[in-house]
């Protein structure tokens, strides 16, 4: 036991009664005290049960004491694993869902703006509005629901209403907040795809049937068009979205610069698989860095760097919307954290479920997301 450092009795009470929690659990062999002392002691040792039984007793003990254990599997099978107790338990602040409602009913109003036909009135955006916010809203819950299966504590989702003028779709999605820290690499994992596929399961179909009464259209080079005209909006193509406008209409689109003009509906079904994709980029705390964390642990952090150092190249070569998509994660931080318990493994189903993830990442990447096509200049 190192216990030079500890110099104040208050502390040394305080190992002494972290250490007698573990009885039983891990058999500690090393402790470290960082100098000067602070809020984080590491035991170092080996678990006496399997992780995920021994880390939720753990928990329960010094929870009572009021500390956070983080146990992280030692760097080979011959190293000790390492148990950090942080002082302090996180406590939820109550939820106010008055804030929800109304960020949602200020995003009815700003999507409804955004998919009314020009001369016809707020109403003629009813379709666009109702299937986004389906969508989104689905997408959301489908974290929402596998959070509150594992028992943690997370708010309802928060949409984040724009103006059309800043953003074409009326709003910028949707988020929720988890309250309390992840546990477990599975509960990581289960959260993390849970929006994604839930959001995905919704939108094909709505996607499919927009597709159907989106006709398919001759549109005009950008080197053609007239001075007087106002151009269009031309959506990104990802492998999914190819399938489906195959499957839909029998031809691969765009194809002799004929392609389906979208209905509304289709338009938001777009939407929605862009939002999946979006969330899937395997960095920071995205959806796809959940999913990348959770199958590979701290392997994932060089990927992130390599992914946002992708993004800024393409940034330049393809769609300058993706410098934004770089810089976020960095504000927010590329390096996904632990989580609690980083010791335990996915089981099988778990990790099928997470390559799974990865190859609908594939299937949805689009390297252009959307092109404005424009008039020449007069």
């Amino acid at each position: 036991m190192n216990t030079e450092s500890v110099s104040q009795p208050d502390l040394t009470d305080v190992i002494v009664r972290l250490r007698s929690q573990l009885t039983g659990v891990f058999n500690v062999v090393a402790i470290d005290v960082p100098q000067p002392p602070a809020e984080a002691i590491r035991f170092q040792g080996h678990l006496q049960q399997d992780a995920s039984t021994a880390f939720e007793l753990i928990r329960e003990r010094f929870e009572s004491i009021g500390y956070t254990p983080n146990l992280v599997r030692g760097e080979n099978q011959h190293a000790p694993d390492v148990l950090i107790a942080m002082h302090g338990v996180v406590q939820a602040n109550p939820s106010r869902a008055w804030i929800n409602l109304l960020l949602f009913g200020i995003t009815v109003f700003t999507t409804l703006y955004a998919g009314h036909q020009s001369g016809e009135g707020l109403l003629s955006g009813i379709p666009y509005a109702f299937t986004l916010l389906v969508i989104l809203g689905t997408h959301e819950f489908g974290h929402y629901f596998a959070a509150r299966h594992h028992k943690a504590d997370v708010t309802l989702p928060y949409f984040i209403p724009m103006l059309p003028e800043i953003s074409l779709l009326g709003t910028l999605g949707a988020v929720i907040q988890m309250r309390s820290p992840i546990r477990d690499r599975r509960q990581l994992l289960d959260v993390g795809v849970a929006g994604p596929l839930a959001g995905l399961i919704i939108a094909i179909p709505l996607l499919v049937y927009g597709l159907a009464l989106s006709p398919i259209e001759t549109f005009t080079p950008a080197d053609e068009l007239r001075p007087d005209d106002s151009g269009y909006l031309v959506e990104g193509n990802s492998l999914l979205y190819l399938g489906l406008k195959y499957a839909v209409k029998g031809e691969v689109l765009p194809n002799n610069g004929q392609d389906v003009n979208l209905h509304p509906i289709a338009w938001a079904g777009w939407v929605g698989i862009m939002v999946t994709f979006l969330n899937l980029l395997p960095m920071g705390q995205l959806d796809g860095g959940h999913v990348l964390y959770a199958l590979i642990g701290r392997r994932a952090w060089p990927i992130a760097r390599l992914v946002a150092l992708v993004m800024l190249v393409m940034g330049v070569v393809a769609w300058t919307g993706w410098f934004i998509w770089a810089v976020l994660p960095l504000l927010f931080g590329l390096r996904h954290p632990p989580p609690l318990n980083d010791h335990t493994p996915l089981d099988t189903h778990r990790k099928l479920v997470g390559v799974a993830v990865l190859v609908i990442f594939v299937l949805v990447f689009t390297p252009v997301p959307i092109t404005m096509v424009l008039p020449p200049a007069s």
